[in-house]
């Protein structure tokens, strides 16, 4: 009950954090403590046994590369950060699918591994291409760069966070659970 608690006030801070004024750099470090922090302890916390079905952690993971990817359109990026209910949308979505992520992953350690990899290659991927971008790719967030930063530098480092906190985490995560299951299929 305490980590299933602690996980949700992760996730109430990380959407606070989004609404902070720290432009771009903010942006995502809400966004990845929402998917790397506060999703994997609800997850944890909610943990069934593994007889009890999760969903597939590979389609959770295909589901979280839509919706990733879907709200880093330019467009849409700009919708979000026009109107706060799209922005709690976003977010909501964010959470919503990294705790059904984590959980399945979690029940099905072997799928789990393969899924929370390939998120983690996603996640690198689009973080780098935010990050090395060499213009800034999102209107609205240029407008409000967070603190002493230019638009680019800030998108820049928004990316950074990105492909280091979501990539490490997603990477950590599955690098434990294959672990766990060479560690399992070891004879005693």
């Amino acid at each position: 009950m305490a980590a299933r608690a602690t996980g949700w006030i992760i996730a109430l801070a990380a959407t606070l954090l989004a609404f902070a004024g720290l432009g771009m750099t903010g942006h995502m470090a809400a966004h990845m403590v929402a998917v790397a922090v506060a999703a994997p302890v609800i997850a944890a916390a909610l943990r069934c046994p593994r007889a009890v079905h999760a969903g597939a952690p590979l389609a959770w993971a295909m589901a979280e590369f839509v919706v990733v990817w879907g709200w880093h359109a330019p467009a849409l990026r700009d919708v979000a950060d026009m109107y706060v209910a799209a922005a709690l949308l976003e977010q909501a979505m964010f959470l919503v699918l990294g705790i059904a992520l984590w959980r399945a992953a979690l029940a099905q350690p072997a799928a789990g591994a393969a899924a929370l990899l390939l998120t983690s290659m996603h996640m690198t991927l689009l973080g780098a291409l935010i990050g090395l971008a060499d213009r800034p790719l999102y209107a609205m967030m240029a407008m409000h760069p967070a603190p002493g930063l230019d638009a680019l530098a800030d998108q820049q480092l928004g990316g950074v966070v990105m492909l280091l906190v979501g990539g490490a985490s997603y990477c950590l995560g599955g690098l434990w659970m294959l672990g766990t299951i060479l560690r399992e299929a070891r004879p005693a």
